[in-house]
């Protein structure tokens, strides 16, 4: 009889507990992300400061830029760390050139780093420009399914 007593006294205190934490004021949600203008001159002017955040090693917003494809193949914190343990050779700053449409809803943003041109693959998905890591650069999608230990290797870096 005593064991049921407590069982009973222990579940009303969680069950009040419950109660309670459910009247408390949640935690504040992040104040939604305005919607970016679905214009060629605004994927310009957003892929330039993300090429610049890539090239100044400010990591956390390009990864908020990769699409949830991209995303899926590795952690915003993992992103972050490769990139602190492990950093790429130093190289001329990225010119962002110019955004156009491309196929299957992709927009092209052509950049060049150091007289070499490249592009990249971005969507307007939500309401917001979003950059394709597997369309613009299929050799570190490979590298960033890869362990920690093996990146290290593949790279060429030492910690």
């Amino acid at each position: 009889m005593r064991l049921l007593m407590t069982i009973a006294a222990t579940a009303a205190a969680l069950f009040a507990a419950g109660c309670t934490a459910s009247t408390a004021h949640p935690a504040a949600s992040p104040a939604p992300v305005p919607a970016d203008p679905r214009t060629a001159s605004a994927l310009l002017k957003i892929a330039t400061a993300f090429n610049h955040e890539y090239d100044s090693g400010d990591y956390g917003p390009v990864y908020a830029r990769w699409d949830a494809r991209s995303q899926a193949i590795i952690t915003r914190a993992g992103y972050i760390q490769r990139h602190k343990d492990c950093p790429g050779a130093p190289h001329a700053p990225s010119q962002t050139e110019s955004a156009e449409p491309g196929p299957h809803g992709a927009w092209l943003v052509h950049y060049q780093i150091g007289g070499q041109q490249l592009t990249d693959y971005w969507f307007y998905v939500h309401r917001r420009w979003v950059f394709d890591l597997v369309l613009s650069n299929l050799g570190a999608v490979k590298l960033y399914r890869m362990s920690p230990q093996q990146y290290v290797a593949a790279v060429g870096c030492s910690h």
